[in-house]
C-alpha cells in the first residue's frame, strides 16, 4: 500500500522529469490568468468578426444606398441599428466604417513600428555619439504637441487626392509622433542585451552589425514590441476618429467611424435619435478591447509576474 512519502516522491519525480515551459508557454499561462486581458481578447475577436464577417452579409452597395423615405427610422428587423438622416442602414455603414478605422490604425502602427524599431535598435546598439544624436532628435519630435500637429498636417492633405491616397496620408501623419515611444522602449532593452554573451560571440564570429541587430537583438525584444504596438492601437483609432469628426481627417464619400460620428452630430441629437451614435459605441469597444489586451500582454511578458 502506497504511503504519503511514496506519493510525495512520485510527485517530485514527475516534477523533475517534466519538461520546463518555454518563455512563450509561460507568457501564455500568465496571459490566461489575466481576466481582463481574456475579456479584451474575446471583445476584439467579436469586433473583428463584426467588421470582417459583416461584409459577407451586407454589401458595400447596400451600405451606401440611401432612401429618404425611411430616414431616421428606429432599430427594426430590417435595420437592426436604425437608419441615418438620409435613410442609410447604420449597421452596414458601421461595419465598413470599422474596416477603414482598423486598417488606418494598423497601418499607422506598422509605420511607427518600422521607424521606431530601427531608430531604437540602432541607438541602443551603437550608443555614444549615435545614441546622443538620435535621442536629441526624439526629444525634438516629442516636444511638438501631437493633436495640433495632426490637425495641421491633415488639413494640408489636398482635396484632389484619391481615397486610397488619403488613407495612406492619414496613417503616416498619425505615426509621425508615435514611433518615438517605441524607440525609447526598444533602446532601453537593446542597451541591456548588447553585452550578452551571444551578441559578443556573434561579433567575434565576424557577423555584421545589421545582422546582429535584426537577427538577434530585435527578435529578443519582440515581446515588448508586441505590447507597445497593441497599446498604441487605441490612440491611433481615437486620433483618426477625432480628426475625421473635426472634418480634418477622412471626408465623405470615405467612410470611417469618425466620419459616421461627424455625420451623426450634424443632423440630430442623442436624446431624439440615440441609435445614430452607434459608431461611437464601436469606437469605445475597440479602445477597451485593445487596452485590456495590451495590459494583459504587458503583464504576460514581464518575467517577474507570477
Amino acid at each position: 500500500m502506497a504511503t504519503a512519502s511514496d506519493a510525495l516522491s512520485l510527485t517530485q519525480e514527475e516534477t523533475l522529469t517534466k519538461e520546463p515551459l518555454t518563455p512563450t508557454q509561460l507568457a501564455w499561462r500568465r496571459f490566461r490568468r489575466h481576466k481582463m486581458a481574456m475579456f479584451g481578447l474575446v471583445l476584439l475577436g467579436a469586433l473583428i468578426v463584426y467588421v470582417v464577417g459583416g461584409a459577407f452579409v451586407f454589401s458595400e452597395e447596400f451600405a451606401n444606398f440611401n432612401d429618404v423615405g425611411i430616414k431616421l427610422q428606429s432599430p427594426s428587423a430590417a435595420h437592426p441599428f436604425g437608419t441615418d438622416a438620409i435613410g442609410r442602414d447604420i449597421l452596414a455603414r458601421t461595419i465598413y466604417g470599422g474596416q477603414i478605422s482598423l486598417i488606418i490604425g494598423l497601418a499607422a502602427v506598422g509605420v511607427a513600428l518600422a521607424v521606431g524599431v530601427t531608430v531604437g535598435a540602432v541607438s541602443g546598439y551603437y550608443g555614444g555619439l549615435v545614441d546622443e544624436i538620435l535621442q536629441r532628435f526624439i526629444e525634438l519630435i516629442r516636444a511638438f504637441p501631437n493633436i495640433p500637429m495632426w490637425m495641421a498636417l491633415s488639413a494640408a492633405i489636398p482635396l484632389t487626392w484619391s481615397i486610397t491616397q488619403t488613407y495612406f496620408a492619414i496613417s503616416v501623419i498619425l505615426s509621425l509622433f508615435q514611433w518615438t515611444w517605441l524607440a525609447r522602449q526598444l533602446r532601453g532593452q537593446v542597451l541591456a542585451l548588447r553585452s550578452q554573451d551571444y551578441v559578443l560571440a556573434a561579433k567575434l564570429a565576424g557577423a555584421k552589425d545589421r545582422w546582429i541587430i535584426f537577427r538577434h537583438l530585435v527578435p529578443a525584444t519582440m515581446g515588448q514590441i508586441i505590447v507597445v504596438s497593441t497599446l498604441a492601437m487605441p490612440s491611433m483609432i481615437l486620433a483618426e476618429t477625432a480628426l475625421s469628426y473635426l472634418g480634418l481627417g477622412l471626408r465623405a464619400p470615405a467612410t470611417s467611424w469618425g466620419v459616421l460620428i461627424q455625420e451623426s452630430q450634424n443632423y440630430q441629437s442623442l436624446a431624439l435619435y440615440p441609435w445614430v451614435f452607434t459608431p461611437a459605441v464601436a469606437v469605445a469597444i475597440a479602445i477597451l478591447a485593445f487596452s485590456y489586451l495590451g495590459d494583459g500582454l504587458r503583464d504576460a511578458v514581464d518575467p517577474y509576474t507570477v
